[in-house]
């Protein structure tokens, strides 16, 4: 028998190169005594009422399977959650599908979609998983770059000139990942008649919704022939604290909604029943946690925002998720060299810009899902690197304590690539 696995192994797969989240906190899992603000993953734990649903669940004896789109009254739920908010109607027994978080839907929905050669739009600095699993679904990736000066924003266009006969879906994130970036009503409505001049079918990632601090949050699929052609997504883990929960939602036509489904039921069946039932508490009665969580953030955007401006370093406001992207150039180091020194000499783990694509290099993705106390040191041990490398600062703001009250606790920081 041929031993040579590397030559058995599907060439799309063999060839994708590693995340480079997960291959700089490898170095990261090395060093000890590291204040870590690379990790997307809230440093709150589940509010306890979402725990104690789910407890009590299991003490009912809720561990069987459900329907391969999740327990209908979850669906119910989510249907009646975006209708209020954003006044988008679906129907929760064919337009719902409840997914193991939303990195499984997006793969529902690109298997679903792409077929071999299709192009797939996606703007970019952006999340580290889009492109590989674009790739694995036999498609192609097309990057529309942005920048600092746009405010990391995609411009409709950008989407206009990348458009070839090829040409079928568009793939978006905002509140975006990495750079916190928004885009308001109007940049949408224009980007929407793009997708509709030229029948594109338009993947929205929502998942930082309810993170939005600056303006207010547009759902792609409520605005004017869009709920049609869009495929949206979201879920519990960033608003609620339920990463580890791994439980998500799409929502599309019915007729679309059945062909994920199909690939779901063949390769995961349904999504925990637990997780389930833990999600329906959090839609149920968990908007006051949410919210005091998503004050604290915004308090702490503020202070990391500040910081980075204090000591030197150009920063773009972010207005929606709970990351800053601040650029680093004038320390004359790349992203890598800047992340690496700053874990080698400060122990403070941040992600190199270029982990999420050529637009990201000269920046550094820093998460303030951390507590305020680890952010402050952290922001003073960054101080000092900038300060070797001749920048010239001002006096970095004092952090502020915490609102009292929040269900603190810091979670472990190993789980996947966000």
């Amino acid at each position: 028998m041929n031993k040579n696995w590397c030559a058995r192994i599907n060439p799309v797969v063999r060839d994708l190169p590693p995340s480079g989240i997960r291959r700089f906190f490898d170095m990261v899992a090395e060093t000890r005594g590291v204040i870590s603000l690379g990790v997307g993953e809230p440093d709150f734990v589940t509010p306890w009422h979402i725990r104690e649903a789910c407890i009590y669940s299991l003490e009912k004896g809720h561990t069987m399977y459900t329907s391969n789109s999740g327990l209908l009254e979850l669906r119910r739920a989510i249907a009646r959650d975006l209708a209020s908010t954003y006044g988008v109607s679906y129907d929760p027994r064919s337009e719902i599908l409840v997914t193991v978080g939303v990195s499984q839907a997006l793969d529902l929905a690109l298997r679903a979609l792409v077929c071999p050669g299709d192009e797939v739009l996606i703007p970019e600095p952006s999340y580290v998983s889009y492109a590989p699993v674009v790739m694995m679904a036999g498609g192609k990736v097309v990057f529309l770059p942005t920048s600092i000066e746009e405010g990391f924003c995609l411009r409709a266009h950008q989407v206009e000139a990348a458009i070839t006969p090829r040409t079928k879906v568009l793939l978006l994130c905002y509140p975006n990942n990495p750079t916190g970036a928004v885009l308001d009503r109007k940049t949408l409505e224009e980007i929407a008649e793009v997708a509709v001049a030229y029948d594109l079918i338009v993947i929205s990632d929502e998942i930082y919704d309810r993170l939005t601090y600056v303006g207010q949050h547009t759902c792609v699929a409520s605005l004017p022939g869009m709920k049609e052609r869009t495929v949206l997504l979201n879920g519990f883990s960033k608003s609620y604290a339920m990463t580890g929960w791994r439980i998500g939602y799409a929502c599309s036509n019915g007729d679309f909604i059945a062909a994920m489904t199909k690939i779901h039921q063949y390769t995961m069946l349904c999504a925990p029943i637990t997780a389930q039932m833990a999600a329906l508490e959090a839609l149920k009665n968990g908007r006051p946690s949410m919210e005091r969580m998503v004050r604290e953030y915004n308090r702490r955007r503020n202070v990391i925002m500040h910081a980075f401006r204090d000591m030197g370093l150009p920063c773009f406001e972010p207005r929606g998720a709970f990351y800053a992207f601040p650029e680093i150039r004038v320390t004359g180091l790349t992203s890598e060299e800047f992340a690496g020194t700053l874990l080698q000499e400060e122990k403070v783990a941040v992600v190199p810009g270029n982990a999420f694509g050529p637009s990201g290099e000269g920046f550094v993705r820093c998460s303030y899902a951390a507590s305020l106390d680890d952010l402050g040191e952290a922001l003073r041990r960054m101080a000092r690197l900038v300060r070797r490398r001749g920048v010239r600062p001002r006096v970095i703001s004092s952090p502020v304590r915490p609102l009292a009250g929040l269900d603190v606790g810091v979670t472990a920081a190993g789980g996947a690539s966000s």
